[in-house]
């Protein structure tokens, strides 16, 4: 069986009530949940969420929610293996293939998601496949601020490189994470040699933490739908 679970605890302190927040005519989770409905990859798309009001929501966008999530697993220090290796737990049965999709990916889309899958199926070297944006300029030029306030470049040695002659680097976008199931129960790290990646463009996915970034996202999500239509 291969299984969506859309992590989506209340506590949001930057963003109060993020994960529901309205998005273009849905709840801000209801966009994943159509996206992974759409898409055909899953026998069951799940929310874990300690929070009835969320389970009711994402009951009404089409999602299943077969449990509560326990308070000990919902608070601001509960990592998301722990989250993901008690959903895999609780659903139980013959899951072999579960996708974690993040509640606030509303750039997610069911051609990534068919895309994340067939990559994973198609080796058996990798536990997870998981996306990632590049990063738009060589991290060996990042600069920061002294004590006094003044710049420092973290790579001096980098001063005179010319940027095409820098490696391109990576970030995790916290769109979705595939993995096996018994990796997730594993609780095996993400971030190492057995993950592939799948590469998106920058106005595939927008990192929700902050008013601004919400708003950010509500104006790229329109603009890519305008771009599609």
């Amino acid at each position: 069986m291969r299984l969506a679970v859309i992590p989506a605890r209340a506590g949001s302190k930057r963003v109060p009530g993020k994960n529901i927040a309205p998005f273009h005519g849905r709840p801000m989770l209801g966009w994943v949940v159509r996206a992974a409905l759409d898409s055909g990859a899953f026998d069951q798309v799940i929310v874990s969420t300690d929070d009835a009001r969320i389970a009711a929501i994402a009951r009404e966008q089409g999602a299943q929610t077969p449990f509560l999530r326990p308070a000990e697993l919902a608070d601001d220090h509960t990592g998301l293996m722990d989250v993901m290796a008690h959903a895999v737990g609780a659903v139980g049965g013959d899951v072999e293939l579960v996708c974690c999709l993040l509640p606030t990916a509303v750039m997610i889309t069911p051609q990534r998601l068919q895309e994340g899958l067939a990559r994973l199926q198609g080796d058996a070297t990798l536990d997870y496949v998981m996306t990632v944006q590049p990063f738009p300029h060589p991290v060996e030029r990042a600069l920061r601020l002294d004590a006094a306030g003044h710049v420092v470049m973290d790579q001096p040695e980098h001063l005179s490189t010319r940027t095409q002659d820098l490696p391109e680097r990576y970030y995790d976008s916290g769109q979705f994470y595939w993995g096996r199931a018994d990796a997730w129960l594993a609780r095996k790290p993400v971030f190492t040699a057995r993950s592939g990646v799948i590469v998106l463009a920058s106005h595939e996915a927008v990192d929700i933490d902050t008013p601004d970034d919400l708003e950010r996202a509500r104006r790229l999500f329109a603009a890519n739908r305008k771009e599609g239509a």
